[in-house]
Parts: structure tokens; sequence; C-alpha cells
């Protein structure tokens, strides 16, 4: 699929999407469109301080690897919302995210971000697609991010599904390394710092509109804790980390990240109450 690209001369605002999202709650289509948008961002150093605070990364000098994603959500927002976009905003499923750190990520100022959409598939509750976005410096990408979001409301014929991958081998013995409490409140507080602010994470009312008991959690929210303890064990720079989100993280809740030791590749799980399984993934070196 070629990519028909735009260039916006400012990073779009979030209400304006927020609104067209609440006002399209159907199917309109049963292909991705062609389009990509670009725009020249910058990390806003209030922000960034804001946003490492917030998700327990602290002060340092290189930036977190979860934080390309906030700085392209408007930019997300923007295409999945446009006229052209396929699928209601309201009720889109994380199921996968995929970040790959190609070079160290030093203070961003006047990168390049790009999104766009690619890969639709069958899947048995719907069809998923990829939202893949990229950041670039003038010396080339620096940052790309897969993340796999799932449609319940579609069904397309003849898509078909993808293949199931092998039975991975047994997994390396995990370790609990963290431990934190995710309070009632944990969906709001980032909201402020990520801007996303989908109903199913703000309160226990607005998320029951849509279905679920009591809040949830963001799964970058997840991502990036995550992220945040494991920085010790994680190369700076050209790896990659995929995982996939299983069961919500009903708030309150308190969560155990496991993990296998520091090295090229490892593994992850992120547990909850009753040994419940929120999220697991792996790290290892980008393909060259």
């Amino acid at each position: 699929m070629a990519i028909h690209w735009q260039t916006l001369t400012r990073n779009p605002d979030l209400p304006s999407a927020y609104l067209k999202a609440a006002f399209n709650r159907k199917v309109t289509g049963e292909r991705l469109p062609e389009l990509g948008l670009r725009c020249s961002l910058s990390a806003d150093p209030r922000h960034l301080a804001a946003y490492r605070e917030r998700c327990g990364f602290g002060e340092g000098g290189m930036l977190p690897a979860t934080y390309p994603h906030v700085l392209a959500f408007a930019l997300q927002m923007h295409l999945l919302t446009d006229k052209h976009f396929p699928f209601p905003l309201l009720g889109l499923v994380h199921l996968r995210n995929r970040i790959q750190v190609l070079r160290p990520l030093g203070g961003v100022a006047g990168v390049r971000v790009s999104v766009h959409a690619q890969n639709l598939q069958a899947h048995e509750k719907g069809v998923t697609f990829d939202l893949v976005t990229q950041v670039d410096d003038p010396l080339g990408p620096l940052w790309q991010e897969h993340s796999t979001m799932l449609c319940r409301q579609a069904r397309i014929e003849g898509l078909s599904q993808p293949v199931q991958a092998p039975a991975q081998p047994a997994e390396p013995a995990l370790v609990a390394v963290h431990r934190w409490y995710a309070a009632a409140d944990t969906g709001r507080r980032y909201a402020r710092v990520s801007g996303d602010y989908n109903p199913i994470h703000l309160s226990a009312l607005s998320a029951r509109l849509f279905g679920f008991p009591t809040a949830i959690a963001h799964g970058m929210w997840s991502l990036a804790q995550t992220v945040a303890a494991l920085r010790e064990r994680l190369p700076r720079s050209n790896y990659q980390l995929a995982v996939e989100f299983h069961k919500p993280v009903r708030l309150p809740s308190e969560l155990i990240l496991s993990a296998s030791a520091a090295g090229l590749d490892g593994q992850l799980a992120l547990h909850g109450r009753d040994d419940l399984l929120h999220m697991s993934g792996t790290w290892g070196p980008v393909a060259q």
C-alpha cells in the first residue's frame, strides 16, 4: 500500500479529535486509508519532567523509550479520527505493542514524527490493524512503534487470519524485580501527561458505559512503568521491546513485575492479584 503523506505545520489539537470520536460510532468502510501524517515536533521539558515523574522514570539524560508515543499521540488521534478512517476510535482495543529504539534517545528537538496504519487482518473478535509511528532526526530513523489495535465492531469478508506463530521455547526463570500500587485515580493522572482521556480509564462511572465494572489502567502506563523499572536491564539502543496486553488492570490494583536477568535478550511478565497475567513481553536486538 502506497502511503500518501500529509505534512502538518503544527501538532493537531486533541479536543477536536475527541469531539469527532464522540460522534463517530460506526464502521464506515473495509479498507485502511492510504494516508500518513507527518509533523516536526520537539519534546517540551516541563511536559517531559511531568511524564518522568508520573511513570517512575525520575530524572535522567536519556529520553524514556515510551515517551515518543506520547509525543506522537495527537498525530495518532488525528489519523484515527480522519473522515477516511473506517473504524470508530471509541471501542478500539490495544492488543500488542512493539517499540524499537534504533539509536540512543537524547534530547529530542525538531524531529519528524510520522504516523500511518497498515496490515489489516481478520481476527476471531473482529479485525486488527497496526498503527505505525516513527521518529526521524537528520541522521535518519531514531525510534519506531507498532501498536496492534482490535476493532470488535468490524467483520470484513475475504480477510485471512494471520498464521499462528510456532510454539515458543520454555520460558527462562523470571524473578520479581518491582512491585507497585495502581491507585484508583491512576488513569486520570496518566491522562494529564499522555493526553489519552479514553473514558474507560478515568472513573468507574465512565468505564461502566463501555462495559467495564471499574476503570482500567492505560496499557501504555503499564508499559512505561515497566520500562522505568527495567531501565538498568535494557540496552541503551538498537533493541526492541515487544509486549502483549492480556487482562486489563482494574483500578485500584497491586502489580508485580517479573523479568529475566539483564542482557541483550530477555523476557518480562506483569501480574496482578491472584497471579492474573496483565502483560507479557520480550526484548532483544533489532534485526539488521
